[in-house]
C-alpha cells in the first residue's frame, strides 16, 4: 500500500487521553472481513464513537467539533494487543498521519510504519506535559516535521526531538511502502545481475 509522502505535517491535535488502547479497540474484530485495505477509516474507534442503536456519541472526541485534525495525542502502550495491521489501515484512512505517545507496542509501531503513519514516542513526562499544553490551547495548531525529527507544540517556542530510523523516514518521506522501495532499486540489482552472470 503506498501512501502520500510525510514531510511537515501542521495540523490541529485530537487528544484521546487513556493508556493501553489496543487494535480492538481501533478497529473491532467484526469489521476485519474485507479482502482489502480500503474502507476502514469509517469505522475507527467503532464502539467509542458510536452507541448500541448506530448514531454518533455525541461525547466521544472524533464527533464533536475539536475531534478533527491529523495528529493524535494519546496515553502509553498504543496499538497492544493483536497484530492486525487493519487499525494502521483504519487510523490512516481516517486522516491521522501522527499518532504521539510514551509508548507503542512493537508490531502496532511496524504497520503503521509501512502504512504512512509516523509513531512519535516522548517520554511519559513529555507526554503529560504535552497533554497541558493541549488542554491550554487546545485549537491551536502543532508543528511535526519530520525532515528534522521535530515536534513543535504552540506556545513553547522549544521543538522536541524525536528518533526515528533512517529507512523508515526515507519511505515515509518519499510515500514510498517497502515494495516501492525494492522496486526502486531494480535498476541497480539489474545492473549487479548483468556485471555478476556467469559467462
Amino acid at each position: 500500500m503506498s501512501f502520500e509522502p510525510l514531510n511537515t505535517i501542521i495540523s490541529k491535535v485530537v487528544l484521546l487521553q487513556a493508556d493501553n488502547i489496543d487494535t480492538d479497540r481501533i478497529i473491532p474484530a467484526r469489521f476485519l472481513k474485507s479482502v482489502d485495505s480500503s474502507g476502514f477509516g469509517k469505522n475507527l474507534f467503532h464502539d467509542w464513537r458510536y452507541r448500541p442503536d448506530g448514531t454518533p456519541d455525541p461525547d466521544f472526541v472524533l464527533n464533536k467539533t475539536e475531534g478533527q485534525g491529523q495528529i493524535l495525542l494519546t496515553g502509553s502502550n498504543f496499538g497492544c494487543g493483536s497484530s492486525r495491521e487493519h487499525a494502521a489501515w483504519a487510523l490512516y484512512q481516517y486522516g491521522f498521519r501522527v499518532i504521539i505517545s510514551s509508548g507503542f507496542a512493537d508490531i502496532f509501531r511496524t504497520n503503521a510504519l509501512n502504512n504512512g503513519l509516523l509513531p512519535l514516542e516522548v517520554s511519559e513526562q513529555q507526554l503529560a506535559r504535552l497533554m497541558e499544553i493541549y488542554q491550554s490551547n487546545p485549537r491551536e495548531s502543532w508543528t511535526v516535521d519530520l525532515k528534522a525529527q521535530q515536534l513543535v507544540p504552540p506556545d513553547t517556542g522549544t521543538p522536541i526531538p524525536f528518533d526515528i530510523n533512517p529507512f523508515r523516514k526515507h519511505c515515509l518521506l518519499t510515500g514510498s511502502d517497502l515494495i516501492d522501495y525494492l522496486a526502486g532499486l531494480k535498476p541497480q540489482i539489474m545492473e549487479y545481475e548483468n556485471n555478476h552472470r556467469t559467462k
